[in-house]
C-alpha cells in the first residue's frame, strides 16, 4: 500500500464510521490525510480509524424497486416528465431495479461499478443487457437522511497498480472523501467536510495530473461557500493521499475555488487541464457551466464585482442539472427536472475553453437523469433517478443506461 502508518481496528467490534468534525464553521476542519495512529484526546481537527466493513460477495440480484429517497441534486424539485415503458429488449437499459443509484465510475475491463446512495451498496454493471448484477462491496455507517449517504465514485488513476477507489460519503459527523480496494479496509483520505439536513452532494473527478477534485455542497448554511474556513460550498484541489495538491491557492490548504451551493458535477477535458463544474444556481438563479479558477470566488452566496461569471448558462427549460461529463469535444450535461441529456460543443482550448449551444437527446426516454459518465469508446453511461419524490418511475427504475451518442447527436466514435 501507498500508505504507512494507518492503524486498523480488528476483532468483532461495530463496524462503524467515527468521527469528531463540526457542522459549525467556527471550527477549524481537518484537512489531514488518513491518521497515522489512535486520536490524541484534547487535539485539533478530526482524528478517525479506518473503517473495516466486511465486502459483501453475493451476486445477488438487481436489487428491488422502491423509493430511492431525495436525490441530492439540491436544485428545485421539478414534475418530472414522463418515464415511458421501455422495452424488455432495449439493448441501452444494462441495470434495473436500483436504490438510488449516484455514483458511477468505469473500470479498465470495460464494466462500471455503480454505488446506491440509501444503501451504500456497490455493484458491478456489464456494458450489455440482462447480464448478472453482482454486489461487490457493501459501505456501513453511512448517514443517508436528507440527500447524503454513497455520494460519488472515481477509480485511482492507477487502478491497474493499486485497485483502488475512492468515494464521497456522508457519515453521523460529516462528509468526507474514503478509499479501499474491494476486498480490503476503507480508509479515510480526507475528513471534516460540514454536512447539514440539505446540501451534501459531492462529486469527485481526478485530472490529467493525478490530482483529484472534490466538489461539495453548503451543507445547507450558504455562509459556509464563502467562509474560507469552511470546506463546504468549494472545490477541494487534494493528492491521492488527502494532502492539498501542489499549486493551490494557500499552499497548506485543499480549498482551490469557492462559493459553490451545490457542485452537482465535476469534469476533467480530456488533453488539457481544465475542469468545468456545473451547479444549481437557486433561487432566482441560472444552473451554470463554471470552468474552475485557482483561487476564483463564484457568486454564491453573495454576488461580487470580482466574482468569476460562468462560462454559459444552462437554458431554464431543462431545470436542475444532475451531472456532467466531457466526451468528444462536447460536455454532456444530465437534466434531472428536463428528463434529457444535454450537450454542447467545447470550445476556445484549453486556456480559456467556452461552452457552445445546448441541444438535447433522450429527451423523455428515460425520465429523470442524474449521473453521466463518458467511456473510453465513445458511449456514455448514466443512472435515473424517477423514485426520488420527483419524478414518474416505472417498474424497472432505477436504471442504467448505456448509450452511444451518434453523428447527429454530437458523437463522433459510434460503437455497437
Amino acid at each position: 500500500m501507498r500508505r504507512a502508518g494507518v492503524t486498523l481496528l480488528t476483532g468483532a467490534a461495530a463496524l462503524l464510521l467515527v468521527g469528531c468534525s463540526s457542522t459549525t464553521t467556527s471550527a477549524t476542519p481537518n484537512w489531514e490525510a488518513s491518521p497515522t495512529g489512535p486520536a490524541i484526546e484534547g487535539s485539533p481537527g478530526v482524528h478517525v480509524q479506518p473503517i473495516i466493513p466486511v465486502p459483501s460477495l453475493s451476486d445477488a440480484p438487481n436489487g428491488s424497486p422502491g423509493a430511492g429517497g431525495p436525490g441530492g441534486s439540491g436544485g428545485p424539485s421539478g414534475s418530472g416528465g414522463p418515464s415511458p415503458n421501455p422495452s424488455a429488449t432495449d439493448p441501452a437499459v444494462v441495470a434495473k431495479n436500483l436504490k438510488s443509484p449516484v455514483g458511477l465510475t468505469l473500470l479498465p475491463d470495460g464494466s462500471a461499478l455503480v454505488g446506491e446512495r440509501t444503501t451504500g451498496r456497490i455493484v458491478r454493471v456489464q456494458p450489455k443487457p440482462d447480464q448478472p448484477v453482482p454486489t461487490v462491496r457493501t459501505l456501513p455507517g453511512l448517514d443517508t437522511s436528507g440527500d447524503g449517504g454513497l455520494l460519488d465514485l472515481a477509480i485511482s488513476p492507477t487502478y491497474d497498480e493499486d485497485n483502488l477507489v475512492y468515494a464521497y460519503i456522508t457519515t453521523a459527523t460529516d462528509n468526507r472523501v474514503v478509499d479501499f480496494t474491494l476486498n480490503g479496509p476503507v480508509t479515510p483520505v480526507l475528513t471534516g467536510i460540514p454536512k447539514g439536513r440539505t446540501g451534501n452532494t459531492g462529486r469527485l473527478a481526478f485530472s490529467a495530473d493525478g490530482n483529484l477534485y472534490v466538489g461539495t455542497g453548503d451543507g445547507g448554511t450558504s455562509s459556509r461557500a464563502s467562509d474560507p474556513k469552511s470546506l463546504a460550498g468549494k472545490v477541494l484541489r487534494i493528492d491521492v493521499i488527502g494532502q492539498p495538491a501542489h499549486g493551490n491557492p494557500t499552499p497548506s490548504s485543499p480549498i482551490y475555488t469557492s462559493g459553490h451551493r451545490v457542485v452537482d458535477g465535476l469534469c476533467a477535458v480530456p488533453g488539457t487541464k481544465s475542469v468545468l463544474e456545473v451547479e444549481t444556481g437557486g433561487p432566482r438563479r441560472p444552473n451554470k457551466v463554471n470552468v474552475l479558477v485557482s483561487g476564483a470566488y463564484y457568486g454564491w452566496p453573495t454576488t461580487t464585482r470580482t466574482q468569476r461569471l460562468p462560462a454559459t448558462v444552462v437554458p431554464s427549460s431543462f431545470g436542475a442539472p444532475g451531472g456532467c461529463t466531457v466526451l468528444d469535444n462536447r460536455i454532456w450535461i444530465s437534466s434531472l427536472d428536463g428528463t434529457a441529456l444535454v450537450s454542447a460543443p467545447v470550445t476556445g482550448g484549453s486556456a480559456a475553453p467556452g461552452v457552445g449551444t445546448f441541444t438535447p437527446v433522450l429527451q423523455n426516454k428515460y425520465g429523470r437523469l442524474k449521473t453521466v459518465v463518458a467511456a473510453s469508446d465513445g458511449a456514455l453511461w448514466l443512472t435515473t433517478s424517477n423514485r426520488d419524490g420527483h419524478g414518474k418511475p416505472i417498474a424497472a427504475d432505477e436504471r442504467v443506461i448505456r448509450y452511444v451518442p451518434s453523428q447527429s447527436d454530437g458523437g463522433g466514435n459510434k460503437v455497437a
